[in-house]
């Protein structure tokens, strides 16, 4: 009874931030930022709700303008009628690890409009411009339906370009009188920017600066036929604002939205598609709702992952050790078996450190260490989401000389071969 209560409550939860509710989409954010237990369940039920948000990274030098510049965002967006959400990362003190968290202050009135939702996060030591939870809070507001996420990093220096990996257009912000700084910055975040703007351009030294910046950029190459352009933009006046939306809008259709969703499919390939037919063919595997993740045959490794649901929990409350072993054990026969020939386990050990519970995400990593020509040996490691070793698993096969019958991708040629796994 209590379960049913417990899976009723996230049902609505999860509900009520699809449909936009903002104190649930608050309690969320903080759930994630803390890496609170249930935040991976719910990150993994918001899942299919994600890619459609124009996420907008802004990053810059600091005292560029990125506060006031997003509230005349802000502004343009709303005008337009769209929905907007702001992540502000903000710097964290390496003395207290404390954060002002002054983003929201200075954009002023533009935050409390009904269709603007606006979040500070402490970048809490993380480097990069961002802090560590940044992309799974995009994931929320994503889910919940804003039209544009904007991204605002802390104050970027030439190295912190984590915001391209997050962002679908990245928008660098560069202050004038940038001068030789401009070489000094340019392989940093110069290089991956969508957009470029120049804020305070009523600044005498503005039109410089642009001219440096335009010249800068026929030394670069383009990518995929977008032309980077040079924006200038006098925010508390709204002047250029604009301009910028449109060509976000514009980069939007040209490179698409969703990008962080698109990492390299590691699923897309040869092997990993065999590996697919082998869990198609396996009810356990489905039972258990393990997913593969990827699967390298000349390199004999497979990796499969599953966030721990209701009905992995043993007695205890804690994670099933039977799940565990699965997890592993289909790792390590999915790795050992994608040579094309059967290959038999004869021995496994596992080792258990970390204990898990419901909301867990946990990872199972198989790669080979030893081959005989008939005979290998795997290990699979199996951690958590935070990174943390949960156990090691080992695991001896023999190879037959049958090839796996049925299931389409073999090569025939391989066929009666005798070898030891290739993986």
């Amino acid at each position: 009874m209590k379960r049913d209560t417990a899976d009723a409550a996230h049902a609505a939860r999860v509900a009520a931030i699809r449909a936009g509710d903002r104190m649930a989409i608050a309690r969320a954010l903080s759930a994630v930022e803390n890496e609170l237990p249930d935040a991976a369940r719910l990150l993994a039920d918001l899942e299919p709700s994600t890619g459609r948000a124009h996420v907008v990274g802004v990053t810059g030098a600091p005292g560029a303008g990125k506060s006031t510049l997003i509230s005349a965002l802000l502004r343009e967006c709303t005008r337009r009628g769209r929905r907007v959400a702001v992540v502000a990362v903000d710097p964290s003190s390496p003395i207290t690890g404390g954060s002002v968290l002054g983003d929201r202050v200075r954009m002023g009135d533009s935050a409390a409009v009904e269709n603007v939702f606006v979040r500070s996060i402490a970048s809490r030591g993380h480097s990069g411009g961002l802090a560590k939870a940044t992309s799974r809070m995009v994931d929320v507001v994503d889910a919940a339906g804003f039209d544009v996420v904007i991204v605002e990093t802390v104050g970027a220096g030439q190295s912190e370009v984590d915001i391209a990996a997050i962002a679908d257009t990245s928008v660098v912000v560069c202050p004038p009188g940038l001068g030789d700084d401009v070489q000094a910055i340019k392989a940093g975040i110069l290089e991956i920017a969508d957009i470029l703007v120049v804020s305070k351009a009523d600044s005498p030294q503005a039109g410089e600066t642009t001219r440096d910046l335009a010249d800068m950029l026929k030394l670069k190459r383009a990518t995929g036929g977008w032309k980077v352009p040079v924006l200038p933009t006098v925010a508390p006046r709204d002047e250029g604002v604009a301009a910028l939306v449109d060509a976000c809008d514009r980069h939007a259709q040209e490179v698409g939205r969703g990008r962080r969703t698109r990492a390299p499919d590691a699923t897309d390939t040869p092997a990993a598609q065999l590996a697919r037919r082998f869990i198609e063919r396996d009810g356990f595997v489905r039972h258990c709702r393990l997913e593969l993740v990827e699967a390298g045959r000349a390199e004999g490794h497979a990796t499969v992952a599953v966030t721990i649901r209701p009905e992995h929990v043993n007695f205890n409350g804690g994670c099933h050790g039977g799940l565990m072993f699965t997890l592993a054990d289909t790792a390590f026969g999915l790795a050992a078996n994608l040579a094309g020939f059967v290959a038999v386990g004869i021995d496994t050990h596992m080792a258990f450190h970390v204990g898990l519970r419901e909301g867990d995400r946990l990872t199972a990593r198989a790669y080979p260490v030893a081959r005989g020509k008939r005979v290998a040996t795997w290990r699979v490691d199996l951690t958590r989401g935070d990174g943390r070793m949960v156990a090691t698993f080992s695991g001896t096969v023999f190879v037959t000389r049958q090839a796996h019958g049925g299931v389409e991708g073999l090569e025939d040629e391989d066929a009666g071969v005798e070898h030891a796994p290739r993986g």
